[in-house]
Order: C-alpha cells, then sequence, then structure tokens
C-alpha cells in the first residue's frame, strides 16, 4: 500500500479532469480503462511534443492500481519524460486522486509508456536525443 504521506509531484499535470458517472461500469466503480486512457493521452502529449510530431503507444509497462477512483474525485495525471532511444521514448506517468471537498492526495497508478515516433508515412522516424535536465 502506498505510503500515507506521499505528495504528487512538483510540476503541473498533464491531464486534469473529474470522474464522471459515464466512466464506471455497471457497479459504480470507475473503469481501469477509461485511468489508463488518460494515462496514454498524458504521456503522448510529451512524446508528441519532445518528438515534434505523431508518436504511438507501443508499450506499457508495471501498471499496478494502488487506490480506487471514485466519481466526483479529481483525478491528475503527471508524465515525465525519463530516456529517448533512436526512434522511441519511454514516459513515467502518475495518476493521483483527490476527493472533491479534500485537500489531501493519493497515487492511483503509475506505470513507463513507450512511444514511438512515426513520420507521414506510418514508420517510425528519429527524434532528437535526449538531454537529462539539470538536477
Amino acid at each position: 500500500m502506498p505510503k500515507v504521506d506521499e505528495l504528487p509531484p512538483d510540476q503541473s499535470p498533464a491531464v486534469r479532469v473529474i470522474a464522471m458517472p459515464a466512466d464506471t461500469n455497471p457497479y459504480g466503480d470507475i473503469f481501469g480503462g477509461w485511468l489508463m486512457s488518460l494515462m496514454d493521452s498524458a504521456a503522448g502529449s510529451v512524446a508528441a511534443r519532445y518528438g515534434k510530431g505523431r508518436a504511438v503507444t507501443i508499450a506499457v509497462e508495471g501498471m499496478t492500481f494502488l487506490r480506487p477512483v471514485v466519481v466526483g474525485d479529481e483525478v491528475s495525471v503527471f508524465a515525465t519524460l525519463k530516456s529517448v532511444g533512436r526512434t522511441s521514448m519511454h514516459i513515467a506517468v502518475e495518476a493521483w486522486r483527490r476527493a472533491r471537498h479534500d485537500d489531501r492526495s493519493y497515487r492511483v497508478t503509475q506505470a513507463t509508456f513507450t512511444f514511438v515516433a512515426i513520420g507521414e508515412d506510418r514508420q517510425p522516424r528519429s527524434v532528437p536525443p535526449f538531454t537529462h535536465p539539470a538536477a
């Protein structure tokens, strides 16, 4: 179980939404696929910006659901470029939930998304070399 005193990343989220009834299954629980879709969108935004064009998801690694998300929760998704290959980008993604009337946030899940930059011909294309941010 995650530590209670965790804090979300010190950056702006790539995506922030409110979980709505339309995002639930017949039991009223938020679909894991809905959350994964938000994470893919956040990572895709980072990949497109860094790769300066179209990029496609080719893998998702290490996704484990730690806490539920319920209707009304604010979901914030953070995405950070971690490494780059010749055509690929590895992006660390974390999803956090905050109850509507609370200040505390809780990590819901995290994963690494791998994207490949593609050209108009839908074939892989090179991306710029990765320069690690200054520590």
